[in-house]
């Protein structure tokens, strides 16, 4: 099984995707940090459930990476948005195994206390025009979540369009139980509804 982790808004600084998730749900993010690999960096924003968002950009004083960045991040342009959904499981490998290929490799990976696997494909670009969503494996009982301050926004729902949007749900179907996830016809996205200290907002 996986579970919903996190949820990615990426932007083409980390302060304007910051500032967009902040304008949004009218909270303020926390500094996050920096991704050795893939030479990304964050802010975090601690969510109820368990869950958390972070707004995600390449690092430009970093060195560009021997492979592709995570989230199809070397091709990103435009406004600052919701682009990607993470989810949790217990034994990558194992999930890896039982899904076709196209979601990736096991990387290592750690920030500080934090150590993880991600599976990222070779691309970067993950199935489904990158609206599949991405593997991680949490290792060493350290969790964001933990550490960021709780901001009192829940995930309300979580959408993914795509024109095969019935066939990936058909896909992830035995993996995934969440009703909080759905599925629909339209042009490759993401977005989420959420309630926030300010009522019901959008990404």
């Amino acid at each position: 099984m996986i579970t919903l982790d996190h949820l990615a808004v990426a932007g083409m600084t980390r302060a304007a995707a910051s500032a967009y998730a902040s304008d949004a749900l009218g909270v303020a993010l926390q500094p996050g940090g920096e991704h050795a690999v893939f030479h990304t960096h964050n802010d975090l924003l601690g969510m109820a459930d368990g869950l958390y968002l972070e707004a995600i950009a390449i690092n430009p004083d970093a060195p560009k990476p021997d492979r592709a960045r995570w989230f199809d991040l070397d091709n990103f342009t435009g406004p600052p948005r919701l682009t990607n959904w993470i989810c949790r499981c217990d034994d990558l490998d194992a999930t890896l195994a039982a899904l076709p290929d196209g979601f990736g490799r096991p990387v290592d990976l750690q920030r500080g206390a934090l150590r993880w696997r991600m599976a990222v494909p070779d691309g970067g670009i993950l199935p489904f025009d990158n609206c599949a969503p991405a593997l991680i494996e949490w290792q060493g009982g350290a969790h964001p979540v933990d550490m960021l301050a709780p901001s009192q926004v829940t995930l309300d729902t979580l959408t993914v369009h795509h024109p095969d949007a019935d066939a990936l749900r058909g896909l992830l179907a035995p993996f995934l139980s969440d009703d909080r996830i759905g599925f629909a016809r339209g042009d490759a996205a993401v977005s989420a509804r959420l309630m926030t200290p300010g009522g019901l907002r959008q990404l």
